[in-house]
């Protein structure tokens, strides 16, 4: 192994398991001028690392509330998902995949707004001395990823494109930095991850694309809110989802600034930062009959795959009475 090799596994081992270890942090916004008070409403908000809570505050978006907000931040969807089913957190961003393993798991939430970037970034990736080229190349092969990700939909799908089954390959499930590092030592031959992992993979020229997204994954992930949130606090989701369309349209109209805010809070490179979030190209957008289409073959297609038991009707998983501008 060379030194290179080894500076970037040490480095990057760290920010992995610190962006793969959680909850992280549990800290609490106040409106301007407004120290918390007994009887002032509170949201608690959940967030993965670097996500809408760095989005919201470089776009300086958190200013005039009415309410409070409490953050705990999680590095997956699968430990957000288990706090909103706990009533840990009202609400919180959460992949269509990840959605369905946790709505058909019996969590209680509704998803409130919709998002779609490109998927680029959600991928199979193999390291840059691999002999593997295509989708077909990884029969035989073991992948790692987390089980119910959106990480393991690609691995899935990307071997559903080359005509294979699931049990064509060995799916390790590890969480990222665990299977960073085994990607890295050969233990396993490939990995299915998401951004940044694989911004962060290719910038530091330690892997590469084998599959992309791209023609795989619809790209959408969503605001969910838990069904007692939605009773108790519907006009401060509807706020809060507001808050964050605009930010996201400050986003990709400050590219630079706000890139390098988040490489600052993620604790990565300032250009695997800028690359992740360029080429995402997030867009929120309304719930409509098609968005609902095309998360129905998602969970057909997890039926299909033998990760849910029973056929998820997402018809009902869906709130559709929040707007996306005041």
């Amino acid at each position: 192994m060379t030194a290179s090799r080894r500076q970037f596994l040490r480095r990057g081992a760290a920010t992995t398991a610190a962006l793969a270890s959680g909850p992280l942090l549990t800290f609490t916004t106040f409106a301007a001028g407004h120290a918390h008070a007994q009887g002032r409403p509170v949201l608690k908000a959940g967030d993965q690392k670097g996500g809408l809570r760095a989005l919201l505050e470089s776009a300086n978006a958190l200013e005039g509330l009415a309410y409070d907000i409490q953050w705990t931040e999680f590095p997956a969807a699968a430990p957000l998902a288990e706090a909103l089913n706990a009533g840990a957190v009202d609400s919180g961003p959460i992949g269509d995949a990840p959605a369905i393993f946790a709505l058909a798991a019996g969590t209680r939430i509704r998803l409130i707004g919709a998002n779609r970037s490109d998927p680029y970034g959600t991928a199979v990736l193999v390291r840059p001395d691999s002999p593997l080229r295509q989708a077909a190349d990884l029969k035989g092969k073991s992948i790692g990823t987390n089980r119910g990700s959106i990480g393991h939909l690609i691995a899935l799908k990307a071997l559903e494109s080359a005509g294979l089954k699931p049990e064509d390959a060995n799916l390790r499930f590890l969480p990222p930095a665990d299977a960073k590092l085994a990607l890295s030592s050969g233990s396993i031959d490939a990995w299915a991850t998401w951004e940044p992992y694989t911004a962060m993979a290719e910038t530091s020229q330690h892997a590469r694309v084998l599959v992309s997204g791209r023609g795989l994954w619809s790209g959408l992930s969503y605001l969910a809110a838990t069904d007692a949130a939605l009773a108790a606090k519907r006009p401060l989701l509807q706020d809060f989802l507001h808050r964050v369309v605009r930010a996201q349209q400050w986003s990709y109209q400050h590219v630079p600034e706000f890139s390098a805010t988040l490489a600052r809070i993620i604790g990565i490179s300032p250009q695997a930062a800028r690359l992740q979030f360029e080429r995402r190209r997030t867009q929120w957008r309304g719930i409509d009959a098609e968005l609902i289409a095309e998360q129905q073959r998602t969970a057909d297609f997890y039926l299909k795959s033998g990760l849910i038991r029973q056929r998820l009707d997402v018809r009902q998983t869906f709130d559709s009475g929040f707007s996306l501008s005041a």
